[in-house]
C-alpha cells in the first residue's frame, strides 16, 4: 500500500510543515547551545543566575518545546481533513515562533510578544481538528 492510497496528495503540504517546523526547533536550539558557551551556563544547570540574555534564549525554546506537541497533534489531525488550510496555519504557527524567539533574544521578554500572530495557526488547528471530529461524528 502506497501513501498515496492512504492519505491525499495534498497532505504533502502538511509534511512540508512538519520539516520546517524541525528546522525552526534545530535553529532554536542552535541558539540555546551557542549560549551556554557564550554564557559559561553549564549543564545541568536550565538557567542562570547571572545572565539574563541567556534566560531569555533559553526560555524561548522552552516554551516552544512545551507547546510543541499540542500543536503537532493538531496539526496532523487537521492536516487530514484540511490539508492545505491547515498546511497555512501550521506555516504561521512555525513562523511566529521565530518572531517570538528573536523578540525574546533582545533581552527584554515582552518583546516575546512579536511572535502573538502565531494564535491564528495555533488555535487555528484546534478549530479545524475540532470541525474534524464533529464533521466524523456528522454533526457539521
Amino acid at each position: 500500500m502506497a501513501i498515496p492510497d492512504v492519505l491525499p496528495a495534498s497532505f504533502a503540504y502538511v509534511i512540508l510543515t512538519f520539516f520546517y517546523s524541525w528546522i525552526m526547533l534545530f535553529y532554536l536550539s542552535i541558539q540555546v547551545v551557542q549560549a551556554r558557551k557564550k554564557y559559561g551556563v553549564k549543564y545541568p544547570a536550565m538557567y542562570s543566575d547571572k545572565e539574563q540574555l541567556f534566560n531569555c534564549i533559553q526560555r524561548a525554546h522552552q516554551n516552544t518545546l512545551e507547546v510543541f506537541p499540542q500543536w503537532l497533534i493538531f496539526q496532523f489531525i487537521s492536516g487530514l481533513a484540511y490539508p492545505v488550510v491547515a498546511s497555512v496555519l501550521g506555516a504561521i504557527w512555525v513562523t511566529s515562533r521565530f518572531s517570538y524567539a528573536w523578540g525574546y533574544y533582545t533581552g527584554d521578554p515582552e518583546k516575546r510578544m512579536r511572535g502573538a500572530y502565531g494564535y491564528i495557526g495555533y488555535f487555528g488547528v484546534i478549530l479545524l481538528s475540532l470541525a474534524a471530529a464533529l464533521q466524523m461524528l456528522g454533526l457539521f
